[in-house]
């Protein structure tokens, strides 16, 4: 049962003030849909992606009853906005109190809660996003040429950005966002179909679809520039001077933040845009937008104990959408230096990834709010460049801006193509990885939570968890038999530990099968047991993912433990076998 927070702060309000409200229903009885059905309301991807990770289909897919939504539709002096089968609820405007009655009386309704006041159709309000800019400055590259061997030419900006992550490797193997979906939930893209940083984007027909939730139109261009510019954090592809973390991703682009005021509808709202995406079968959220504090209308913050991950419209939301098997990233706040200080909702949910910013360098911003959540959570989770972050302008041009709102798409970015890389596993045990993975994850803290992923760590983490090894032997020969993903850049090390070893010893080298896309590839390497003594044998395989001098990295990925009988402990010449053909032993 949802019982909304507004409920709480809003039951004096005048209906003269507050003309929208939530109407939520008791059930979804009635409903032509069923459970057993989903293509009739799910794609086919977000099926698949249900079936994929073993996420049951349940009754908060099914969509709210249509005889219910018509009731209220038909009530007179009523306009219906947006629905929500999440929270099995639509919102609705009217300034008519015989309205609320009449739909009060209706059966099926449990309760109807004035969540805003009337729409502003005369004009947006501007500047609602500068507390999560501080500073706006043009974006001086410099250093225009490949700065390294690096996939990308940076640029010596979103080379330092990325770096601090060291997401690069991820680029230069070959991990860029390519089958990867994104649904960014913001305040508008404006003008995102001519800007420079989307060029790449908008050619390629990256962007899947749009919905603007306030308007309820498809055009999400004409309207706040907020989300345009984190958007350009993951999706920029200017050679030299600005390349986004997941440039070759596809987008869905949501607009469910009203620019003209702030009120718990636009919790709705994204919800709506929640399910929209999941229901495209998108694969992760990245929404730079928070709410609990600064309402219009002299409507009260919440009080910070509900911002425990269960209670506002938006975290039940976010959480949905994690249980539904999305990766959800969302800015953790700018109240760090503000009365309110904490984290806003839905940082607060336990399945999300809050984001807080820091420099390039790792330093934490101050303006980036502060954990834990209401019910004592490490929050935020992790943290990212959000200060002087590199962000296409509305003018054309490269600017930086402060705001977690840019750490957020940052990280979101990263994150997809880390799980990109290893699509077998489901979002929690990607986003796990970059937990494990960050600077701060045995000491986390209220300012950056675990801290700052490192990208070829978690990569390195989900590859060891991936890979699997087994072996025998047979007629004093050693079977060693390995899959892991790899390319041709990289390469593997045997290692192998007998009786009266006081360490493992490295007796082989192979590389890698030919290949230039990451993909999963068998081994196996034999070795003659011929004068080793009886008794037991043990065998590791090290995988070396990055094989540079200067970004040089391995991972141990399994070991084997066999037994090694009497009759191979004669002297003898010792050797190797490697397969399959053709494979390169390396000395």
């Amino acid at each position: 049962m949802y019982f909304l927070i507004c409920t709480f702060f809003l039951l004096n309000a005048s209906m003269a003030q507050l003309t929208r409200s939530v109407v939520k229903f008791k059930n979804k009885d009635g409903t032509p849909h069923t459970i057993a059905s989903p293509s009739t309301y799910l794609s086919q991807r977000a099926i698949d992606r249900r079936i994929k990770y073993s996420i049951s289909i349940d009754s908060t897919d099914l969509p709210v009853t249509p005889s219910y939504i018509s009731q209220v539709r038909t009530t007179p002096n009523v306009t219906l906005l947006n629905v929500s089968r999440w929270l099995n609820a639509v919102t609705i405007q009217t300034s008519d109190v015989n309205a609320i009655t009449a739909i009060n009386t209706l059966p099926f309704v449990f309760s109807t809660n004035s969540v805003a006041a009337k729409e502003n159709n005369t004009g947006k309000i501007t500047g609602k996003y500068d507390e999560e800019l501080y500073q706006r400055q043009p974006y001086n590259s410099g250093r225009t040429e490949q700065l390294s061997g690096d996939y990308y030419n940076y640029g010596s900006g979103s080379l330092i950005e990325i770096h601090l992550h060291n997401g690069e490797f991820l680029h230069n193997i070959g991990l860029r966002g390519q089958g990867m979906q994104i649904a960014m939930l913001d305040n508008g893209f404006n003008n995102y179909t001519t800007l420079k940083s989307f060029d790449s984007m908008n050619t390629n027909g990256q962007v899947l679809g749009t919905w603007d939730f306030v308007a309820r139109e498809q055009n999400v261009a004409n309207d706040g520039s907020h989300g345009m510019s984190c958007l350009s954090t993951i999706a920029a592809n200017i050679p030299g001077q600005f390349i986004g973390k997941a440039p070759k991703a596809s987008f869905w682009l949501y607009q469910t933040e009203d620019n003209a005021s702030e009120y718990p509808i636009e919790e709705f709202n994204w919800a709506c845009g929640a399910e929209k995406a999941d229901s495209a079968g998108t694969d992760v959220i990245s929404s730079s937008l928070g709410y609990g504090y600064g309402f219009d209308g002299g409507l009260p913050d919440y009080p910070y104990s509900t911002l425990d991950g269960n209670t506002t419209m938006a975290a039940k939301a976010a959480d949905l959408a994690a249980k539904k098997g999305m990766m959800v990233f969302v800015a953790a706040g700018n109240a760090g230096n503000l009365p309110w200080r904490n984290i806003i909702s839905p940082a607060d949910g336990d399945s999300v990834i809050a984001v807080g910013a820091v420099t390039s360098t790792g330093i934490v911003g101050s303006f980036s709010s502060y954990g834990p959540s209401g019910d004592g959570q490490i929050k935020p989770d992790l943290a990212s460049v959000g200060v002087a972050a590199m962000i296409q302008s509305t003018s054309n041009t490269i600017i930086t801006g402060n705001g977690t709102s840019y750490a957020c798409p940052n990280l979101a970015g990263l994150g997809t193509i880390l799980w990109q890389g290893f699509p077998e596993f489901n979002n929690m045990k990607v986003l796990d990885a970059l937990k494990k993975s960050a600077n701060k994850y045995n000491n986390p803290d209220n300012r950056t939570g675990y801290g700052i992923p490192d990208l070829k760590l978690a990569f390195a983490k989900l590859l060891a968890d991936y890979s699997g090894a087994s072996g025998n032997i047979s007629n004093c020969t050693a079977v060693i038999n390995w899959s892991s993903k790899d390319l041709q850049i990289m390469k593997y090390e045997i290692e192998q530990k007998a009786t009266g070893d006081t360490g493992y010893r490295k007796i082989g080298s192979v590389a890698a099968q030919q290949g230039l896309v990451l993909s999963n590839r068998n081994y196996q390497y034999s070795i003659s047991l011929s004068g080793i003594s009886q008794g037991t044998i043990y065998y590791r395989i090290r995988q070396i993912i990055d094989t540079a001098i200067s970004s040089y990295y391995a991972v141990y990925l399994d070991s084997i433990q066999l037994t090694v009988p009497d009759v191979c402990s004669v002297t003898g010449k010792t050797g190797v076998i490697v397969q399959p053909n053709p494979v390169v032993e390396i000395a």
